[in-house]
């Protein structure tokens, strides 16, 4: 027999899942707006509309909390990637990239990195996430260019895009960098367009 409800009510199973994803949803956005510092535990459950009892039901820490917050942010992107057509441009690939690393979840991945540097708890944690997640993220950009990097100086090259990218979401954090941005990614995308050629 099924677990009984209160008419109206989401059974527990999807109330949990759905606490869940707003912890995760909120302790991105706590990260990206107040930093390592300014995120607690409590700020996120507060953030949430949840209470600090069931943030640590689902989050025993907070290194659990903020890795499974950038894990889960992460894991949403890709799927949003593999679901777009196919771009129809060299330039069009290179620019959702390129968007990866200017929203939030970039901005929070970096406030990850940055307490990693000196939270000993916190470093294999993010180290060996952030190695799964740029395998990925390099996966996908091969997708995205139609590119094979078995062929010589793709690999490379391809990284060189992530990494450009990269650079360019660290530039953004700071002031609105759109318009040199738009002419860092078309330039990019004519080296991508003579590697992938060859």
């Amino acid at each position: 027999m099924g677990e009984l409800t209160v008419r109206g009510a989401p059974p527990k199973q999807d109330r949990s899942r759905i606490t869940r994803q707003r912890l995760l949803e909120s302790a991105v956005t706590c990260l990206a707006e107040r930093g390592w510092s300014g995120s607690t535990v409590m700020v996120v459950a507060e953030h949430a509309g949840v209470s600090r009892g069931a943030a640590q039901h689902h989050f025993p820490t907070r290194e659990d909390l903020f890795t499974a917050a950038v894990e889960y942010v992460a894991e949403e992107r890709s799927a949003v990637l593999r679901r777009l057509p196919a771009p129809t441009s060299t330039r069009a690939a290179v620019e959702e990239v390129v968007g990866l690393y200017t929203g939030p979840l970039f901005r929070a991945a970096l406030q990850l990195w940055v307490a990693a540097s000196y939270e000993p708890q916190l470093g294999p944690r993010v180290s060996a996430l952030e190695l799964r997640i740029g395998r990925e993220t390099h996966r996908m950009a091969l997708e995205l260019l139609g590119a094979d990097e078995r062929a010589p100086g793709v690999r490379e090259t391809v990284q060189g895009l992530l990494d450009m990218a990269r650079g360019l979401g660290l530039a953004n954090l700071l002031s609105d960098d759109s318009a040199r941005r738009g002419r860092v990614v078309a330039q990019w995308a004519r080296i991508l367009d003579d590697v992938l050629k060859r």
